[in-house]
């Protein structure tokens, strides 16, 4: 955006927000669209890959651990042969149902054929330079293999990632992702894609201490309150339905109360959660049209009735995930929104397709901050605001984030695919400890 053009779109933002017309670079617009009244007090965001390059920390020496833990994903093939097996279905009779649903069998063979070759490799190539090998499927992955190993690595995609991250509780355990499948994963929290067919050189670089420690900021929870059920249910492996997701809820209700003795357990001071959060946490209704009603707290201040589709709370590396998604803008809302904002002040701002990219993208770029910040940032999602209910702010960074459930059927869900139930009555408080960082590797491509 030229400088003439970001002096108008930024007189019109500042005569809309009520600030005084002044001279604007690019990113003090953004700042303004971005936070409004409290654009005044925020410094901008970073963009993601700066704060990588500027905060990692070089390694003192080389890492070559003794110990290596390889967690794969389970492949669509072996989720689809695992869901049939039950019924008793054999082979052919499963490619008959996938071809009805209008997949392939012989494509996900394919891609389940490449992921295994892909772990091999990995595996051969740890065993050659002499590393203990332990390959444990991501059903099998627990807290014995987390304490046996002195690395550990996630072969999969970053789903596959969030699930190991999770129950590393410690912040001296190396996590290494590699994406075994690069063509159908993204793989943004693994190393580059050309490791996954070049693992020995990544390995001979981890040797050489030719790479920078990446400390991951991470989310902790504690519980307290009546109606608590501390025992999660685990999301990556079942792909529940509603019902299923309730059912399962129900059961390990049950299971819980048979344990106690109790109705509802009740915690009456603050539990830590056996679990860190490498993306964000999510607390919402089960039943998505349904309105979720809780009150929240930020930073210790005052209580407030909210209703809303849901609360997201992100670190920085989740800040690239659904946060961004939640928050971020649209080109058509941004050219929209300048086209009223030329009309109320009368200023000429031009409209053109290259000034709304421009815009847009200083916008969105500016929701991504670095993954070791030490900072929360929550998103309230379509908050209902009303004489009852009111939203003094709808997004913003927190050092706590304290949550009570006033919901029936809620849940708070970490990294997607562990969720607790979260009902009338519980507190849950969403913070940030140093001893909680995941130790990652940034490789150069």
């Amino acid at each position: 955006m030229g400088h003439h053009s970001t002096h108008l779109v930024g007189g019109i933002l500042a005569k809309l927000m009520g600030f005084p017309l002044l001279r604007m670079t690019p990113r003090s617009v953004v700042n303004l669209v971005c936070f409004g009244n409290h654009a005044a007090g925020l410094t901008l965001l970073r963009p993601f890959h700066t704060s990588i390059l500027k905060s990692s920390s070089k390694p003192k020496s080389g890492f070559k651990p003794g110990k290596v833990a390889v967690v794969t994903k389970t492949t669509r093939y072996e989720f689809e042969q695992q869901r049939y097996r039950y019924a008793g279905l054999s082979e052919e009779d499963l490619k008959q149902l996938l071809a009805m649903k209008g997949s392939s069998y012989s494509g996900l063979l394919e891609r389940h054929n490449i992921h295994t070759n892909n772990v091999e490799h990995i595996v051969k190539s740890l065993r050659k330079e002499g590393i203990e090998v332990r390959v444990v499927k991501r059903g099998e992955y627990d807290k014995d293999v987390v304490q046996w190993a002195d690395a550990i690595i996630s072969a999969g995609g970053d789903g596959t990632m969030l699930l190991v991250a999770s129950k590393v509780l410690s912040n001296d355990k190396p996590v290494v992702g590699v994406n075994t499948d690069p063509e159908r994963s993204e793989g943004h929290l693994c190393l580059p894609v050309r490791y996954t067919h070049e693992f020995p050189e990544a390995l001979k670089k981890l040797c050489r201490g030719e790479f920078r420690w990446l400390w991951r900021q991470r989310i902790r929870l504690h519980l307290e309150g009546t109606g608590i059920n501390p025992t999660p249910v685990d999301l990556h492996e079942q792909q529940l339905s509603l019902e299923q997701h309730n059912q399962a809820h129900r059961i390990t209700t049950m299971e819980s109360q048979q344990r106690t003795g109790t109705l509802h357990d009740s915690i009456s001071k603050p539990s830590l959660l056996p679990i860190r959060s490498l993306n964000e946490i999510f607390i919402g209704e089960s039943l998505s049209s349904r309105a979720s009603y809780y009150e929240i707290s930020v930073d210790d201040g005052p209580w407030e009735k909210q209703k809303s589709s849901g609360l997201s709370i992100c670190t920085g590396t989740g800040s690239k995930a659904w946060s961004y998604n939640i928050n971020k803008l649209a080109e058509q809302a941004v050219e929209e929104i300048l086209k009223i904002g030329k009309y109320q002040t009368g200023l000429h701002i031009p409209l053109s397709r290259e000034v709304i990219e421009k815009v847009t993208d200083e916008y969105n770029e500016a929701l991504v901050f670095s993954p070791e910040d030490r900072r929360l940032f929550f998103s309230i999602r379509e908050p209902i605001v009303n004489r009852v209910f009111s939203s003094s702010r709808q997004r913003g960074f927190a050092s706590k984030v304290c949550v009570r459930s006033r919901c029936w059927d809620a849940c708070m869900v970490v990294d997607g695919g562990t969720s607790f139930e979260f009902n009338d009555g519980a507190i849950a408080t969403v913070s940030m400890s140093e001893e909680d960082q995941l130790r990652t590797v940034v490789l150069e491509n």
